[in-house]
């Protein structure tokens, strides 16, 4: 998996993307559900 969209989701979570934001990236294939956990600190729950 690209690791791009994991360091923007990093980078721009919590001050510019939301939980909502971040949880679209998990939707559209471009980060895991543990990669959702590392971001925002809650278990990935579709």
């Amino acid at each position: 998996m690209d690791d791009f969209y994991f360091r923007a989701a990093s980078n721009y979570y919590p001050r510019f993307y939301t939980k909502d934001n971040v949880k679209t990236f998990v939707l559209a294939g471009k980060i895991t559900e543990a990669q959702y956990k590392t971001i925002t600190g809650d278990k990935y729950v579709a």
